[in-house]
């Protein structure tokens, strides 16, 4: 069982850009429809129990798949954990538990809800960090597009230097991406 951030970056480092947009990365398409990510993405997926997202994340998915309108769309099958301090609508039938607070103990839940399956964090990126600063971050897949966007939403706005993370994977999926997994080294202290 991993904990694992998955994502994609352009390659100076944001997910997102200053307006919160993502149409630097859908000009590529459905990320199922790309080379390389067709057969990869459905295999991650397959391996996870669990999701945590914050509410900047989750508000982009009910605005631009508009699952308050259509919640059959909801895309996730597992149980959901969204960080939020504000009232956030839920969508219909999901599996959706808003908390707050220390990332810790919503982590042993998660955990525990996975079944021995992976924990995904989706994003953002401020929340990723928590978990790292908790020492429950196990691996980062990232996703990088051949895109600057100069300013925005940071990958991993944290300084992770020692010990240094460690690249256990580097892929080319099709003309677009490389994807590069690395495993998150914890201290002794941790």
């Amino acid at each position: 069982m991993k904990t694992q951030y998955y994502t994609a970056t352009s390659i100076d480092g944001y997910l997102a850009d200053e307006d919160n947009s993502l149409d630097w990365l859908f000009q590529f398409g459905a990320m199922e429809e790309i080379e390389g990510v067709q057969d990869d993405y459905p295999q991650f997926v397959e391996q996870v129990g669990a999701v945590a997202m914050g509410s900047t994340t989750y508000e982009w998915l009910l605005e631009h798949e508009h699952l308050l309108e259509d919640p059959d769309q909801w895309p996730y099958e597992v149980p959901v954990w969204v960080f939020s301090s504000r009232n956030i609508p839920l969508v219909d039938g999901a599996d959706i538990q808003v908390v707050h607070g220390d990332v810790a103990p919503v982590h042993a839940e998660m955990v525990e809800a996975a079944g021995g399956k992976n924990v995904w964090l989706v994003g953002g990126g401020d929340l990723v960090g928590q978990f790292h600063d908790h020492g429950l971050l196990d691996e980062i897949i990232v996703s990088v597009a051949p895109v600057t966007l100069g300013s925005g939403a940071p990958l991993l706005p944290r300084k992770i230097v020692t010990p240094p993370l460690k690249l256990v994977g580097v892929e080319k999926q099709g003309d677009i991406f490389a994807v590069l997994t690395y495993e998150v080294q914890h201290s002794s202290e941790e």
